[in-house]
Order: C-alpha cells, then sequence, then structure tokens
C-alpha cells in the first residue's frame, strides 16, 4: 500500500534577490514498510523535501508552485491546519539532524517529551492524562531507544547528555504518536563512527518492529545503502535516478550518480582513485534549462540543454532522467 506519493511538486522561496527554483517536479513513492534514502550534495533540496511531508515550508519566503503530495491518497497541501496538527507526530514523524537545535537547552528532557506526547494527544482529541501516566510513557520511549535509567534521564538537560543520546531523544519523541511514516532528515550529523552505526542499528530495529515506513535523508551512500532498501538520487531539485539500493550501487545510469559513486574511496581495491565532479552546483536563482546537470555533464548535448529529462522507468523499479540512457544503453 503507497502511504505517501509526491506528484510533481514544485516548490521556490522568495527572495530579495529573486525567487530560488528549490524543487523542480519531484515524484516519489513510499510504501509501507519501504525504506528509501534519499542522496546528493549539500543544497541539493533534500531536507526542503523533507519538511515538506510535514507542511513545514508554508510560511514566506516558501511558496508551493505545483503538485500534490499525497499521504494515504489525501492531499496534505490541502489540508487545514488543525487537520495537519493531527498528521504531524500521529502519522507522519520527523527526526531532525541537530538535536542541539530542536531540544531547549532550559528545559528537562521530561518536560519537553510530556509536552509533546500531551500536544499529540490533544490534537487528536484524546482525553487528558494524569501527570503520572504521561512521564511513565515518556521513561518506556526512551527505554525503548536504548537509553538506560530512563526515569533519572527524564530529569537531565540536553547539555547532560551526548550527542548520540541527545539523537535517540529525538528519535524516542518522533516515536510518542505511534507513526507510519519516520522522516529522519541526516540523523547521524557530527556523530562519531561507532554512535553513528549505533543510532543507525537503532532506527533499523525500529522500522522492523514497529512496521514503518522510513525515508533517510543523507548525503552519505555508505550510510542509505546501510538502512535502506531504495534510493534517490537529487541534484538541484531534481530526482535523477530512483532504483533498488545494490542496482543502483552495482549499476548507476545518470552521469551524476556514477560520479557520487566514483568519489567514494574503495578500501578493498587500493589502485582505485576517487574522482570528484567538476564544477559546482548551479545558482537556484537561474537555474540551467534543460536538465540541470548539463554544465556538469560531459556527455551533454543540444538536447540536454534545451529540454528537461522525464524521469523513465528503464529498468524493473529502475527509473532514470537522462536524455541518452535507454533500455538497450543503460546509461552514460
Amino acid at each position: 500500500m503507497t502511504l505517501v506519493e509526491i506528484r510533481d511538486y514544485r516548490l521556490a522561496f522568495d527572495t530579495f534577490d529573486g525567487t530560488l527554483h528549490v524543487l523542480d517536479g519531484i515524484d516519489l513513492a513510499l510504501e509501507a514498510g519501504q525504506t528509501l534514502g534519499i542522496v546528493g550534495e549539500t543544497g541539493c533540496g533534500k531536507s526542503v523535501l523533507a519538511r515538506s511531508l510535514l507542511r513545514l515550508n508554508e510560511s514566506p519566503p516558501a511558496r508551493v508552485v505545483s503538485g500534490a503530495i499525497l499521504f494515504e491518497g489525501q492531499d496534505v497541501l490541502a489540508l487545514p491546519e488543525r487537520a495537519m496538527r493531527r498528521l504531524r507526530g500521529r502519522r507522519i514523524a520527523m527526526v531532525f539532524q541537530d538535536p542541539a537545535s530542536y531540544l531547549n537547552p532550559l528545559l528537562s528532557i521530561g518536560t519537553q517529551m510530556e509536552d509533546a506526547i500531551r500536544g499529540q494527544e490533544s490534537a487528536a482529541g484524546e482525553a487528558k492524562r494524569p501527570r503520572r501516566a504521561i512521564r511513565d510513557h515518556a521513561a518506556g520511549l526512551l527505554a525503548s531507544v536504548g537509553l538506560a535509567e530512563p526515569h533519572r534521564l527524564l530529569d537531565s538537560h540536553p547539555h547532560q547528555l551526548s550527542g548520540g543520546m541527545r539523537q535517540r531523544v529525538l528519535i524516542a519523541m518522533a516515536l510518542a504518536g505511534n507513526p507510519s511514516v519516520l522522516v529522519a532528515d541526516e540523523p547521524t550529523t557530527a556523530l562519531d563512527v561507532t554512535v553513528q552505526a549505533q543510532v543507525l542499528a537503532l532506527i533499523a530495529g525500529l522500522v522492523k518492529e514497529r512496521g514503518l515506513a522510513l525515508m533517510l535523508i543523507s548525503h552519505d551512500l555508505g550510510v542509505v545503502a546501510a538502512s535502506c532498501a531504495r534510493v534517490a538520487v537529487m541534484y538541484a531539485g531534481t530526482v535523477v535516478e530512483e532504483a533498488p539500493t545494490a542496482a543502483l550501487l552495482a549499476n548507476p545510469r545518470h552521469p551524476y550518480a556514477q560520479g557520487l559513486i566514483a568519489a567514494v574511496p574503495d578500501i578493498d581495491n587500493p589502485a582505485h582513485k576517487p574522482r570528484g565532479i567538476p564544477g559546482s552546483i548551479p545558482n537556484l536563482l537561474k537555474p540551467p534549462t534543460g536538465c540541470r546537470f548539463h554544465p556538469r555533464c560531459a556527455l551533454a548535448t543540444d538536447i540536454c540543454r534545451s529540454t528537461k529529462p522525464a524521469l523513465r522507468e528503464l529498468a524493473p523499479a529502475h527509473r532514470v532522467a537522462c536524455h541518452h540512457a535507454t533500455p538497450e544503453h543503460p546509461g552514460p
């Protein structure tokens, strides 16, 4: 069953310098129980897309140009704010990338978790519960993400916890409403490798245990390869390739996806030298015409400069937006 479907979604930011064309025709779907990774360079629109699922980009300067974001067949862009409050956290929850920015340093962990639980129950119209019951619920959520002595931690403040512990607190808060979809926006940023592995293993365990659909945002292909069954590659506000993770890593068909993989060191092959992608991401105030990657692509032709390529299925469940990729000729 399709839980989330994004159809031709376009988002712009109106700034003093002009209009930033941030997302340009996104088409993606997330099935129940599916794990989908979104990868790409910094500034390609990954986090903006994630926040759009919860309609967190509505206030100026952000402006929805066109498209729809469907959750269980209902367009969230058309819902009144009261209905969105029932959706946020209860059906779709988000783990943000910097827990230090999303946890109030002046309030205890318990106060923040209890407020989140009360807010979600109130938005759903549920009866108020005694404070002790809510506090026990909060402690149970902390225990579910592997934090020891959860009742003691409820009295702690964010600065008293390590980065990994703060990230687990954010995950616990996201699970408070028992959502169907979990959006994790670079949840391992600024964590050391050991803690990063622990957080990823925790998320994978929760997805399996609770049957969650997961959208994982990352600039790290290794993180996505270890956590997601499918991956979508974004470039300058567009999806250029989407495929099962193993298929994309073994046979990337878009020049940009090939460049990303070629830039990753291969520890099993010392002779392999990582290669960077020439040029830089375009200025989205005046994005390139046609394919947005063509100024950096060695294979660009006139059609690439004039016509935007459609995201076409070239193999089962493998879609590519490249004029030069065909079923007979898989890719550059």
